[in-house]
């Protein structure tokens, strides 16, 4: 099954350059605090979409990032912005091509990509190859707990006047097509796969990794003036949006 963005590449790349997105305003600089890049340092970027994470990285003096991603259309986006010290390629995660086999990297991140790809376990062990020791990795995931796709949902319990998280379903593994930009008269969709958070505990332990970090990332934004505001506001800081794992190799 072929889930890169590829189709939705366009609509992506716009989507990154507004200013209010959660990547610019929570999840890049809560994952750059994890990952601490460091000068004269060379980070890999795992399906690295048109750059954007890298961007924030090379403001670090003289780091260097090597991108790769399935999208030829992403990675022309990102080969695009000629920024410095990077370089994109075409590539599978789970096989990673040999420009990126030759590097040895002081650390790797894969951002909001791992739950649009069907098998994740490849992934880890090849980045466990391409990773110097006690080099991070840093992946970020729609929160598996709270947020199954399609099989999640908010409530309203108005005689309490909470704001609840209903969830349907968490230990079945399984995948839905999503609508990449409901409402326009022509869309594409992309897959998305729902798994448990022991699956990726124990893909990474298969690799070889040991997690040193589990952070879980609430909403930064705020609801307007209003009956339901406060009840809205607390569930915001109750439910995380977003699950962030560090690990480091150990083994082979």
């Amino acid at each position: 099954m072929r889930t890169d963005w590829n189709k939705v590449s366009i609509w992506y790349g716009k989507h990154l350059q507004k200013p209010d997105t959660y990547q610019h305003s929570l999840i890049f600089p809560k994952t750059l605090h994890l990952l601490q890049p460091q000068p004269d340092k060379h980070y890999l970027d795992i399906a690295c979409g048109e750059g954007a994470l890298a961007e924030h990285i090379i403001k670090t003096k003289n780091t260097h990032v090597t991108g790769v991603d399935l999208a030829p259309n992403l990675i022309a986006q990102a080969n695009k912005k000629q920024l410095r010290n990077c370089h994109f390629i075409v590539g599978d995660a789970t096989n990673f091509p040999k420009q990126i086999l030759e590097h040895q990297f002081d650390g790797a991140t894969c951002i909001l990509a791992l739950q649009n790809i069907a098998d994740i376990t490849p992934i880890f062990k090849a980045t466990a190859k391409v990773l110097k020791p006690n080099s991070p990795l840093i992946i970020v995931l729609n929160h598996p707990c709270f947020r199954p796709p399609q099989q999640s949902g908010w409530g309203f319990d108005e005689p309490r006047k909470l704001q609840y998280r209903r969830i349907d379903t968490y230990m079945s593994s399984y995948h839905v097509n999503l609508t990449a930009h409901p409402g326009k008269k022509t869309t594409v969709s992309t897959v998305s796969f729902h798994r448990p958070l022991q699956d990726y505990i124990n893909g990474l332990g298969v690799a070889g990794f040991m997690i040193d970090r589990l952070e879980e990332w609430t909403s930064n934004r705020a609801s307007q003036p209003g009956g339901r505001a406060k009840a809205e506001n607390r569930s915001r800081q109750e439910f995380p949006l977003f699950m962030a794992i560090r690990a480091y190799v150990t083994s082979f």
